[in-house]
């Protein structure tokens, strides 16, 4: 069954009207400001006795975008926070939410992804419910005794911090949250994030011990600890502490994603395709999870499995182009010259950014399939579009893989003038 119902469409007011018609009135309600639900644990609340309805309106509000993607705190993130609350909740509670649906496709577009926690939300969508009256009398699911949410002191300030684009004025607004409430980890969470993103590695580290002194069992804080660490490419403290957070919430997809890429990236391709399977358990239509899923297998030589994996990430999200590249890759290792070209056109055809490693990969496609003009056409031209190193740097990638398609392919000798251009500029280089 649906753990939770989200509304959208239609103006506020009728969203609100459609959460008190759709709620049942058998639920006891908690009401939170989705403002402050990001810095509002969970564990902190009284909770009404069940079935509980936790009723948030404007729930985009819970989002706020305003730091980078690879920076933002991981409270502000919708399939984290949004697992925290259903992983509390029993099988008979409920999350009523409303929600402005340009808003919430802007800072939580998984919302509409059914991915994550989302997958267990039934949307109603106002502008296509025809019959949807809003002169229909009201039922309130919010009863005389209804649970307010119990903000701590220093919720109103983080949450204020995290809507502003000036991450200066964030830091300030931090450290105020911090000499409101020094006791809470939240705040030193918060102002741990806010620190990283003004670059004091020092200070955000400092902060996050804080935090685990203070909520040694609290899965954000080594989450938090893990993305400072790869900023700082100290692989093996960056595993530890994702595998810390997985096993302290094992529903926490976020921790299995980046456990399994970390893995990966330390050179332990099988223990990293467990974690990223494990990751897609609670987000099954990660395309991003995928695509890694498919890199990892591909290292292991399951090109059957790599291939399954690129394909359901094109079919998932078709406008993601290394998808379409990552794919051309592993056919282009099974010998499929064909497909492979198909697929690296079609990735360059959607590439805004028209990436110069993969233009340079699909020129050597072209020669694989015979087409010697038009690998030199785009080889060329994306070499001479680099600065000096990266133009080396994609030359001797290409005459490695030309070199041994040559070799391993008599029929294509009579293109070796493609391989002797390569060389003669290589040499130059040095």
């Amino acid at each position: 069954m649906s753990r939770g119902l989200l509304i959208v469409g239609g103006s506020r007011g009728q969203r609100l009207r459609a959460a008190r018609a759709h709620a049942p009135t058998t639920h006891h309600a908690i009401v939170v400001d989705a403002g402050t639900l990001p810095f509002t644990r969970v564990s902190d609340l009284v909770c009404p006795p069940q079935p509980r309805a936790v009723v948030l309106e404007d729930i985009d509000r819970a989002f706020p975008d305003a730091q980078t993607g690879g920076t933002r705190l991981v409270l502000t993130q919708s399939n984290y926070l949004l697992q925290t609350w259903i992983d509390r909740l029993d099988e008979h509670d409920l999350i009523v939410a409303t929600a402005d649906r340009a808003a919430l496709e802007s800072r939580a577009p998984e919302a509409f992804q059914n991915r994550g926690a989302w997958g267990a939300f039934e949307l109603i969508d106002l502008d296509l419910e025809d019959t949807w009256d809003t002169t229909d009398s009201l039922i309130s699911f919010v009863q005389d005794d209804a649970t307010p949410s119990a903000e701590r002191p220093a919720t109103q300030a983080l949450a204020r911090a995290y809507t502003l684009i000036d991450s200066a004025e964030r830091l300030a607004l931090c450290r105020e949250a911090i000499a409101l409430e020094p006791d809470s980890p939240v705040t030193w969470l918060a102002f741990a994030s806010a620190c990283r993103e003004s670059k004091d590695g020092a200070a955000a580290r400092e902060a996050l011990d804080r935090a685990a002194m203070l909520a040694p069992d609290w899965e954000a804080v080594p989450y938090e600890s893990g993305k400072l660490s790869l900023v700082y490419d100290d692989m093996h403290r960056a595993r530890d502490a994702f595998q810390r957070a997985a096993d302290l919430m094992p529903t926490f997809s976020a921790a299995f994603s980046n456990l399994g890429a970390t893995l990966g990236e330390l050179g332990e391709p099988g223990a990293a395709l467990v974690a990223l399977r494990q990751a897609l358990v609670h987000d099954p239509r990660s395309f991003t999870n995928l695509n890694n899923i498919g890199v990892v297998n591909r290292e292991l030589g399951r090109l059957d499995e790599s291939e399954a994996a690129f394909r359901q990430v094109i079919e998932i999200n078709p406008a993601f182009v290394f998808g379409y590249y990552n794919l051309g890759h592993t056919l282009f290792l099974r010998g499929n010259y064909a497909a492979s070209l198909a697929a690296y056109e079609e990735g360059q055809r959607r590439d805004p950014q028209q990436n110069r490693r993969q233009g340079c990969r699909l020129a050597v496609v072209r020669l694989a399939n015979g087409d010697a003009p038009g690998a030199e056409r785009d080889l060329w031209r994306f070499v001479n579009a680099a600065p000096p190193d990266e133009r080396e740097d994609l030359l001797l990638e290409a005459y490695e893989i030309a070199h041994a398609l040559i070799g391993a392919n008599p029929g294509l000798e009579p293109h070796r003038p493609f391989l002797d251009r390569i060389s003669a500029e290589i040499a130059k280089s040095e």
